[in-house]
């Protein structure tokens, strides 16, 4: 039987100050990273969800030694080996940073998932892999399931990708790079969404000691060793999205605790499209304080860097007094689920109406309905639907544990925010 959570409406202000847990982006780039470094190193408050779960017990399966330390990992590289079978579940992370790092171990990996993950897009990193010497085994389709058949050592150098649908495979490959025998130079043959994950990635490197620099075509990494680095990983701002969008719908007021500063997280750039909404945002001792006022305004925006903030800023489209368009984001078919199509269906059925473009969306609020509604197997989705039903009573959510993927706690966080009861569920 599907579980289904109602969720909360409120028709007075939200007061708030929120607490995030660690960046999914953030940990499974550390835990990559410590796995092939020189030397242990400890991860303090990583996200602890399926997806970085899954990452842990992949790296696991290769003979990593990743130990619990009360809310920290303990990452204690090993010999890298196969034959082993790595389950990616729907982690996009999973999928295209650990083939990589399965190409410098001995032996077989075979990678598969749920069945949505056959339908994400991967041809770009199993050409590049190719391109670097490993040999892939993937019937051809581009896809999981496949099986990285790893010799101990990967030759890299020149390589040239393909990663308009997904800048993980840049980061997965620049990841690993520094082990291959000649490093990696990587170019691209087309555009890269959501370029400040390539920048995390980056950044990160260069934090582990690892030279990386731009050209003109794409980076350069330097073969070496990678150093063992204990990191503090920042809050996850991609999920603070719902919780400050509640201060928009509500008139009230929500703090999201610790807002780093100096970040490379897509989600940091929410301050500023928040404000093009008609949101007041300001630092303040605490971290970033958003208050909503007498309206919403509509978005016209490119979400191409920040793609995964696209259906929190639909729902709030949909709440607003004009029309909003929202572009840059073909790529978002190829996610957990096609979000352009689910979000149409979605926003459609509380009564707004959506028209589909090839590389977004046009929303027009409409009068609010009740609708129960499908989480398709995404977190994202589950937590705009929670925005919608601040604003529009009767809003349902088929399958709300999606947000297990990297929020497993949302709608207690929810409740929170409101000061009420979890919620039902039947």
């Amino acid at each position: 039987m599907v579980e289904v959570w109602q969720s909360p409406s409120r028709s007075t202000p939200v007061d708030a100050v929120v607490t995030l847990p660690g960046s999914k982006s953030i940990t499974a780039r550390a835990l990559v990273l410590a796995a092939i470094a020189d030397g242990p190193s400890r991860l303090v408050r990583p996200l602890r969800a399926r997806d970085t779960d899954l990452m842990a017990a992949g790296l696991r399966a290769l003979g990593i030694g990743i130990a619990e330390d009360g809310d920290d990992w303990l990452v204690t590289p090993g010999e890298l080996r196969g034959p082993a079978d790595v389950d990616a579940g729907l982690a996009g992370t999973v999928l295209r940073f650990l083939p990589p790092v399965a190409a410098l171990a001995t032996g077989p990996v075979r990678l598969d998932g749920d069945p949505r993950l056959r339908d994400r897009p991967n041809a770009g990193l199993i050409a590049g892999l190719r391109d670097a010497g490993v040999e892939v085994d993937d019937g051809g389709r581009g896809r999981a399931p496949f099986t990285v058949h790893g010799t101990g050592s990967v030759r890299g150098g020149a390589v040239a990708v393909d990663a308009s649908e997904s800048s993980q495979v840049v980061s997965g490959l620049l990841l690993a790079a520094a082990r291959f025998d000649e490093g990696l130079d990587l170019a691209l043959t087309g555009g890269v969404p959501s370029m400040p994950h390539v920048e995390m990635t980056v950044r990160t490197l260069a934090e582990h000691g690892v030279a990386v620099t731009a050209t003109e075509r794409g980076w350069r990494v330097s073969p070496g060793p990678i150093a063992a680095l204990d990191r503090v990983i920042e809050p996850d701002l991609s999920n603070a999205a719902p919780f400050l969008a509640a201060a928009l719908v509500t008139g009230g007021r929500v703090t999201v605790r610790d807002w780093p500063t100096d970040t490379t997280q897509p989600g940091a750039q929410l301050d500023r499209l928040l404000s093009a909404m008609g949101a007041d945002v300001v630092r303040t001792p605490e971290g970033l304080q958003v208050t909503g006022g007498s309206r919403i305004a509509p978005l016209e925006a490119d979400l191409g860097d920040v793609g995964e903030l696209t259906p929190v800023l639909a729902a709030l489209c949909a709440l607003a007094d004009g029309t909003s368009r929202l572009t840059g984001i073909a790529h978002l078919r190829g996610h957990e689920t096609d979000r352009l199509q689910a979000l149409d269906e979605v926003l459609s059925a509380v009564g707004a109406r959506v028209q589909q473009l090839p590389d977004g969306l046009v929303i027009e609020p409409g009068p609010h309905r009740p609708a129960r509604v499908d989480s398709y197997a995404d977190h994202r989705m589950v937590m705009a639907a929670a925005v919608l039903g601040l604003a529009v009573e009767g809003v349902e959510v088929a399958d709300p544990g999606a947000v297990g993927k990297t929020l497993p706690d949302f709608r207690e966080r929810w409740a929170g925010l409101l000061g009420e009861p979890a919620g039902v569920a039947s």
